[in-house]
């Protein structure tokens, strides 16, 4: 570059090392020095929250797939798709339990 040559600006690409580093407190990331069993609590999974999974449409249980509707016990017992509930097993002349 020449002495008399100016430059034209800033480089428009953002520094992409920055944003997958731990060290850097820009951007989001960890604090230093920070407790991380602290701050780590609202992204861990809770069994126990009401907004985790449904509940059944027809015995009121909770499902434990995310995105159903009904319980694998009545899904089978129905002959029925646990998530759409659409009918997928034609069920009228099968003896069936769900033991």
């Amino acid at each position: 570059m020449l002495a008399s040559e100016k430059k034209l600006g800033k480089v428009i690409t953002p520094d992409t090392w920055k944003d997958g580093a731990r060290n850097t407190t820009e951007g989001g990331g960890r604090k230093l020095n920070e407790n991380k069993m602290l701050t780590s609590k609202k992204a861990r999974f809770d069994p126990y929250s009401k907004t985790g999974f449904a509940t059944c449409r027809i015995c009121k249980s909770s499902v434990h797939q995310s995105g159903s509707h009904y319980c694998q016990g009545c899904a089978y017992k129905k002959g029925i798709c646990a998530m759409c509930g659409r009918k997928v097993l034609d069920t009228k002349n099968y003896k069936q339990t769900s033991v």
